[in-house]
């Protein structure tokens, strides 16, 4: 089984109001530069150098930044230590206005061959909300770039459920976005996590709580003009033409391994193993550096935690849980060791059972995460 390479980069011009991931303010090319060699130093030491890999994904924090020569040098390194797939899928995150056509080009002749584009909405006062530091005309002018410079597998990123957002903005997004023709788009509710400036926002009343009865529609929506624009829906969030599902995120939910590397990059051995990096750069590179080890926690999953989520993974799949996949890698029947749980979902019509599968209804892919909470 094929392998996938996760790099995380931190760096980000601003940090926006509703993100809780490893992220820091790019201070200087120094720190970008330095933090590029500890990168590169994890990999070479990795213990799964020779593993056949098919899916290299940078993500972060806004791996744009890096210059040609930095996301070359990384990318260099994980072609000498792993086994590269002639039809690798190479996938960097980019955000508006952080690339010019020079930098596409050095990214495409260093082997990247998809762009993962952080549109999230073309909303201009709901940019301002999220602190994205780009506007909604960045962000047309990045993806003509990305055309002019032969990118032909792009995905949007876009969230639904922003405070005072109605319907009929998301609808206007929804249009805006198909028009412009993406093979890919992950589409997500806006999730609140405690912590970030949004959070605190809507704790203090300057910002209303997303609307979750709205959010429903707007999921509803979009399922509904995606599907008709000859969009493929895979997964509960992503969408994509027939041929350009995203094979590394794939990766997750089958329970593939991959490895990561980077500060707070997490790794799983595809079999019962899985890994963190520390959380916060600094330690990250310090850690590198006096050639000690990155990876802050480490545990080795038991049978039944492995079968769960296993099966909540799945499931977020439109094919949803194969029954016999399962059955053959934990040695026992999901239906069985699941009965009532099972049987009261399918009354809720959260699930159905056909054949041997197990699949989310429409009503379920709205409330996934009361499904999902049976198998934890």
């Amino acid at each position: 089984m094929s392998a996938g390479i996760y790099i995380h980069i931190p760096f980000c011009k601003s940090r926006c109001s509703y993100c809780d991931f490893a992220t820091d303010i790019i201070q200087d090319e120094e720190s970008v530069g330095r933090y590029t060699s500890a990168v590169v130093s994890e990999i070479e030491q990795s213990a799964h150098a020779t593993s056949q890999v098919n899916s290299i994904y940078f993500g972060g924090g806004t791996p744009s930044l890096l210059s040609v020569a930095q996301l070359k040098r990384i990318a260099d390194e994980i072609d000498s230590v792993f086994k590269i797939d002639p039809d690798i899928e190479f996938t960097v995150e980019m955000n508006p206005a952080t690339v010019t056509p020079e930098k596409l080009d050095g990214f495409r002749d260093a082997g990247v061959n998809r762009a993962s584009f952080g549109v999230q909405t073309f909303d201009e006062t709901a940019l301002k909300l999220l602190a994205r530091g780009h506007d909604a005309g960045d962000a047309r002018q990045t993806y003509r770039m990305l055309r002019d410079t032969g990118f032909s597998n792009i995905s949007f990123d876009m969230i639904a459920g922003l405070p005072n957002q109605t319907l009929e903005n998301w609808e206007r997004n929804l249009d805006e976005a198909l028009e412009m023709n993406p093979e890919h788009l992950s589409l997500y509710v806006l999730e609140i996590h405690q912590g970030t400036p949004l959070a605190e926002q809507i704790r203090t009343r300057r910002q209303p709580l997303p609307d979750e009865d709205l959010a429903g529609e707007m999921y509803s929506l979009m399922q509904e003009k995606l599907n008709k624009a000859g969009y493929v829906q895979y997964e509960i969030s992503n969408f994509a033409k027939p041929g350009f599902e995203a094979r590394h995120n794939n990766k997750y939910w089958k329970m593939e391994p991959v490895f990561g590397f980077g500060v707070s990059a997490h790794s799983f051995d595809g079999v019962n193993r899985r890994w963190a990096n520390y959380r916060d750069t600094n330690q990250y590179v310090t850690a590198i550096e006096t050639g000690q080890t990155s990876v802050a926690t480490y545990e080795t999953l038991e049978d039944k935690q492995l079968a769960g989520e296993f099966a909540f993974l799945n499931l977020r799949l439109i094919d949803g849980l194969n029954l016999g996949v399962y059955e053959s890698r934990f040695g026992h029947s999901l239906i069985d060791a699941y009965k009532p749980e099972l049987e009261n979902l399918e009354k809720l019509d959260l699930i159905a059972i056909s054949g041997n599968s197990v699949v989310l209804t429409r009503k379920g892919m709205l409330f996934s995460n009361e499904v999902f909470e049976v198998f934890v």
